[in-house]
């Protein structure tokens, strides 16, 4: 048997596998071509949807990729989707709400493989555009494919804390990702990056005690909590390091080969 047979590790992508220039070292590289060498199973999980993420590479991913924060596990090998947890109807309520009470506010709805937009504006369009992912405007979400992988609304900082009230008044089904930011993420009620990473280990027949999760921002923190043990760059968010169980080199220092590190020696015992 090999050292890292029925073992899963999850990344995040931007801020963690890649280094602030966006690069993913030789370092990261060869140390992740020894983890999936000696039997491991080797993921991203990002936030990114399926039509945003451009940079699936089998020679690092053997596993599926998480995508939307957890709602999709998406298959790049055998071009299939492992499961899929998207917003249906009962997500009208909540974009119908934001749509009509902050029309400045844009909403971007991905399908699986189709982008909507409605309030489409400059920002929301960048969005789009930088990321290669072609879009159609439409009135209402009755008219925009389902289901969602997840819904982005877009305003200024402001608008932003007024629109997560209001879909919290909506009740939790869809539920959100609260921000700081201009962007809210809202999701299907129970996605998260922790719950796709159960599920995409039981999909590999990986037992949860043998799942490691590696992130550096707020929206890994479910990721983090629920794996086996969480590693946390030294230059991440102080909500990942709140929850870390390992701290371990920067982004910008090849943190994914300090973590095979680690494991490695773990697992040598």
């Amino acid at each position: 048997m090999k050292k890292f047979e029925k073992v899963l590790i999850a990344s995040d992508f931007d801020g963690t596998l890649k280094d602030d220039a966006g690069n993913i070292s030789k370092e990261t590289r060869d140390a992740i071509a020894y983890f999936i060498a000696e039997g491991g199973y080797f993921t991203v999980s990002t936030g990114r949807t399926y039509q945003g993420f451009h940079l699936y590479d089998p020679s690092y991913i053997n596993a599926p990729v998480l995508l939307a924060n957890g709602a999709l596990a998406y298959d790049y090998e055998k071009k299939s989707v492992a499961f899929f947890d998207g917003i249906d109807e009962e997500g009208f309520e909540a974009v119908r709400a934001v749509r009509d009470k902050f029309p400045a506010a844009s909403i971007e709805m991905y399908a699986f493989d189709e982008t909507f937009a409605i309030h489409l504006t400059d920002d929301t369009e960048r969005h789009f555009t930088d990321q290669f992912i072609e879009f159609s405007v439409v009135d209402d979400p009755s008219e925009a494919k389902r289901p969602w992988q997840k819904v982005m609304i877009g305003s200024d900082h402001n608008t932003s804390q007024a629109i997560q009230n209001r879909l919290k008044s909506l009740g939790d089904d869809p539920s959100f990702l609260p921000t700081n930011g201009s962007f809210i993420e809202v999701l299907k009620k129970g996605v998260d990056k922790g719950t796709g990473l159960h599920k995409l280990a039981d999909y590999l027949g990986v037992p949860h005690e043998r799942c490691y999760a590696v992130g550096d921002g707020y929206n890994d923190v479910e990721m983090l909590v629920a794996a086996a043990a969480a590693f946390v760059p030294k230059n991440s968010a102080p909500e990942a390091l709140a929850v870390a169980t390992h701290i371990v080199r920067s982004n910008n220092d090849h943190a994914l080969a300090h973590v095979v590190e680690m494991l490695d020696e773990k697992y040598s015992r």
